[in-house]
């Protein structure tokens, strides 16, 4: 596998939503380790929230393709300068293949993106119930801030919750 990483464009975004979808939701998702589907049913992400991010002027979608598979999309992460703090959300990899370091490379050129805006921080909300994935991110550097956002129940666009008490918890790293 020879990945290589670059911006998403218009041309990609089936290709996306189709992979984020896979990765944290159904049974698609649980051949990763970092499936929400025991949390969460229904849609991680949809078509017009990838057009969105891409239309706004600060903000990309990284993605990593594999060279050896016809540029095939691995992994992704959605990107946005919010005045000097990197935003890093949507960090995805395909599930059959994590536990490969393409999350960490995708953390590392996030890092790259952050230095090239000229961003001191980045910063990422992470659902609390998810802690092998926050040890995860702590192992790379952010740390819990302590500041905690509620989850937007009611809003299928975000899914459709299967347990109470989902909150996020805003984990951060210095750059």
């Amino acid at each position: 596998m020879h990945i290589e990483f670059t911006q998403a464009d218009e041309s990609h975004i089936d290709e996306i939503v189709a992979l984020v979808n896979s990765a944290y939701r159904g049974e698609s998702s649980k051949k990763g380790w970092t499936t929400e589907a025991d949390l969460l049913d229904g849609q991680r992400i949809d078509t017009e929230s990838i057009m969105a991010t891409l239309a706004k002027e600060n903000a990309t979608i990284l993605i990593a393709q594999d060279e050896d598979a016809d540029d095939k999309i691995v992994g992704c992460a959605h990107l946005e300068n919010h005045d000097g703090k990197l935003y890093l959300g949507m960090l995805t990899v395909e599930p059959t293949l994590q536990k490969k370091g393409i999350g960490r490379m995708l953390v590392n050129e996030s890092e790259a993106f952050a230095q090239f805006w000229d961003c001191t921080h980045m910063y990422m909300t992470v659902i609390s119930a998810r802690t092998e994935l926050i040890k995860w991110y702590e192992k790379l550097g952010f740390r819990n801030t302590g500041e905690k956002r509620p989850f937007p129940y009611g809003d299928e666009r975000f899914g459709i919750p299967k347990v109470e008490n989902l909150e996020f918890v805003i984990l951060e790293k210095k750059i």
